[in-house]
């Protein structure tokens, strides 16, 4: 198995993983909210999808990143592992490979994920991400507005947005390895310019 970035000619894949999203939500009978296969296709043409391939290179999960409130937040979302994948340690891998994604494209900005699943949050705590309230995750109505299609939606607009059902988790070491190499790239390559 093996894990990349994801680009454009992967898009075919699309519609095949929001499938996996909606049988991935009615198997947890926990909210997940619904992606749409053109948001996903964006993502992997702008290189903000990690994707992941078995021995046999039939898509084995995926995952994503989007910026709010002007990169000052990243989020790591949507991690989906094929079912019969599911336990093999793939899901870690894409894990780990979507948040140095994050971490090297976005290295000025606090990570954060929200999630309902036991396995995620695990993930994320060895990653080095903390528990957090909503109120230190980003207050964009464009991130919140996408829980909409959650079936707890409703719980986190009975709450003012503070809390739900998902736990929220906040990585905000702006000066780990990832970062350091990233702003030196950035700068060896202004220096080339």
């Amino acid at each position: 198995m093996y894990v990349r970035i994801a680009n454009a000619d992967d898009a075919k894949y699309s519609e095949l993983l929001c499938e996996w999203y909606e049988e991935s939500a009615r198997m947890r009978k926990t909210g997940i909210a619904k992606r749409n296969p053109v948001y996903l296709e964006r993502k992997m043409r702008n290189g903000n999808a990690v994707i992941a391939f078995d021995d046999d290179d039939q898509v084995a999960g995926f995952s994503y990143i989007e910026t709010y409130e002007e990169e000052k937040f990243v989020v790591n979302s949507g991690l989906i592992v094929r079912t019969d994948l599911r336990s093999s340690g793939i899901g870690k891998e894409i894990k780990q490979a979507v948040f140095k994604l994050s971490r090297t494209k976005f290295p000025n900005s606090k990570v954060f994920s929200i999630t309902t699943s036991l396995a995620v949050m695990r993930m994320n705590t060895k990653l080095g991400y903390k528990p957090v309230t909503f109120s230190e995750l980003t207050q964009s109505d464009e991130f919140w507005n996408g829980c909409k299609s959650c079936k707890n939606y409703h719980i986190l607009m009975d709450n003012d947005r503070e809390r739900c059902i998902c736990t929220g988790l906040v990585y905000d070491n702006l000066d780990d390895d990832y970062a350091k190499e990233a702003r030196k790239q950035k700068n060896d390559n202004s220096d080339n310019e």
